[in-house]
């Protein structure tokens, strides 16, 4: 934990810039965004579209496969690669935390990061939930003598999209986004988005490997992720208007103009 403070810290330093943040919430817009997002997502929760009763003791045949996938991703279940894919994706969603960390004084900063990554959560696990609630498939390893491991009764055929995925490049998508804008003349930027995106990348090959997933899955994933990804901070920039403010005074009105 201190060495991640501490890096923390060098990389505030080494952003050399406290200045006012590149985005900014607006409750209108927000409200609408809010809306849908916790919309989709409840919605996900009212469709089932689970096999019928007795299905889950016949093994699907590989020949049902669609050829690009059986011929490259179907693969047995290994529970360590799935379980270190996990862990991965809950620590890369913590990455995105570094693009406000420059604008660390700044409580708007924080706000506005903190809705805008709600919004992308929320439409990620919307929109991939209600796409595995309304299509069945099965994941690579039911069709190995019905394989299903513990824990995963009512899970096994929500294969299509790769949730994992999703929020992997959305998390990159967004920490490249936010932080590029922010800080475009930091020598972080190429690191950062290279790591960021190995990891996604790598979170995607451990889902396909461990059986989870095919490779159709995981492209379809990645591309729901990255569209939340650099969707919702572009809706959140800062437009010149808001440059401009005017504040009530007892005595008249005062107008502020940012450079």
């Amino acid at each position: 934990m201190r060495k991640t403070l501490a890096l923390f810290c060098l990389l505030i330093v080494a952003l050399n810039c406290f200045g006012e943040s590149k985005y900014t919430y607006d409750l209108t817009k927000d409200i609408i965004i809010g809306t849908v997002s916790v919309g989709l997502t409840a919605s996900s929760f009212f469709i089932d579209n689970s096999p019928s009763s007795g299905s889950d003791k016949i093994t699907p045949s590989k020949d049902n496969v669609n050829a690009f996938d059986r011929n490259l991703t179907l693969y047995k279940y290994n529970n360590p690669l799935s379980v270190s894919s996990d862990i991965i994706t809950y620590g890369l969603l913590a990455l995105p935390v570094v693009s406000v960390l420059g604008n660390y004084k700044d409580a708007n900063a924080w706000i506005t990061y903190g809705v805008m990554y709600a919004e992308s959560v929320l439409l990620v696990y919307g929109t991939t939930e209600t796409i595995k609630s309304s299509v069945v498939r099965y994941r690579p390893y039911f069709y190995y003598d019905n394989n299903i491991p513990s824990g995963d009764g009512s899970d096994y055929y929500k294969s299509f999209p790769s949730r994992h995925a999703a929020f992997a490049f959305m998390s990159a998508g967004f920490l490249t986004s936010t932080f590029f804008t922010e800080y475009p003349d930091s020598p972080w930027k190429i690191p950062l988005c290279a790591v960021s995106y190995t990891l996604a990348t790598g979170i995607s090959a451990a889902r396909i490997f461990s059986g989870n997933h095919f490779l159709s899955d995981v492209l379809v994933g990645a591309a729901i992720g990255s569209v939340y990804g650099y969707l919702i901070p572009w809706l959140h920039l800062r437009k010149d208007q808001d440059k401009v403010s005017i504040e009530p005074l007892p005595n008249g009105l005062m107008v502020s103009l940012k450079f």
